[in-house]
């Protein structure tokens, strides 16, 4: 497989995201994405300014509807978009070039936003957007970094139990919603993506009760992600399981490196691979890869699209909806 330049950076970003979140594994740091999870702020009713919100690092007051909104955080910016909120400046995390954004959101902005680096970004580039508020909502938490950025405008950080990306899809939503007046139209994204979940349950019930492993391969090898992730969440919200051994080695981590000798903690009813700055190729030749008893079988894929990788990864409810329009079917094909 040739890597072409888009891929290139997009991987690249992706490692990147890796050292922010776990220094440990393969695979870019993102939040569980289940649509059902509470969310974590107070304040008025919808559109009803000001409102406060409560996060991990303190309550965040907003005196007036915010025009205009600078976005940080992992899929922070596709959030706001979602809600009908074009950000001034954004951070594209998957480096997916232009306006920062995936396939699933193409032409959503009208002007395009100002890039913001991710793990280091211009405080100075920032404070020339005249923000009127900050979303740093799916983000690592950092005391420092929320410092600075509220010394700008206020800044809406990270739910409770929301470090190293680990916000819910719903906390997200709710929080980002409640920031910018649009809480009906959080509710509603909320409701369609609980919807999109329905249809693919229903149209494959054999996934209930199957174990399915979520992992990843990078230069260092391979890793898999604990439930609580976007991406094992995307897999638990289509009624597979992941295996407690997973969440037992990666304890509050949203990850786990595997080493040669636990490599079949990777076997399950479905096992998926996203390759993470090498090529699927690499990943799929892996000779102890191979002997897992999953994959001997022919029970598992190995993504070579970017862009489902990306997906996966994002875990706003476009790219969740969008991921749920292609994958089930490949899903239930594997299965066999």
């Amino acid at each position: 497989m040739i890597r072409t330049p888009h891929r290139l950076r997009r991987v690249v970003a992706a490692v990147g995201a890796v050292v922010a979140a776990s220094l440990v594994l393969a695979g870019c740091a993102s939040g569980s994405g289940s649509s059902s999870s509470s969310s974590s702020f107070s304040g008025s009713s919808d559109g009803a300014f000001p409102v406060s919100i409560t996060t991990a690092l303190g309550t965040t007051k907003i005196d007036s509807q915010p025009k205009r909104v600078v976005a940080l955080g992992w899929g922070d910016a596709e959030t706001a978009l979602e809600l009908g909120v074009q950000p001034v400046g954004a951070s594209d995390w998957l480096a997916f070039g232009g306006d920062g954004v995936g396939p699933w959101l193409k032409g959503a902005y009208t002007k395009s936003p100002k890039i913001i680096q991710t793990l280091e970004p211009s405080y100075e580039d920032i404070l020339k957007l005249k923000p009127d508020v900050i979303l740093d909502v799916k983000s690592s938490g950092d005391k420092d970094r929320y410092a600075k950025l509220s010394a700008i405008a206020p800044t809406v950080a990270i739910p409770k139990g929301g470090e190293n990306y680990l916000a819910s899809t719903s906390q997200q939503v709710d929080m980002i919603a409640k920031a910018l007046g649009k809480e009906s139209e959080g509710k509603k994204l909320l409701s369609g993506l609980d919807d999109a979940y329905a249809s693919a349950r229903k149209a494959h019930p054999e996934f209930t009760g199957k174990s399915a492993v979520v992992g990843a391969y990078t230069s260092d090898g391979f890793g898999a992600y604990a439930s609580t992730d976007s991406r094992s969440t995307f897999m638990r919200n289509l009624g597979f399981t992941i295996p407690k051994a997973i969440d037992e080695q990666a304890g509050k981590a949203f990850s786990v490196h595997l080493s040669d000798e636990n490599l079949d903690l990777l076997n399950a009813d479905l096992t998926l691979i996203l390759p993470i700055y090498v090529d699927a190729s690499k990943a799929e030749s892996d000779p102890l890869f191979q002997k897992v008893p999953s994959v001997e079988a022919g029970h598992a894929i190995v993504f070579d699209d970017p862009d489902v990788s990306s997906a996966f990864s994002m875990g706003t409810t476009a790219a969740i909806e969008w991921a749920l329009k292609k994958l089930p079917d490949e899903f239930a094909a594997k299965l066999g």
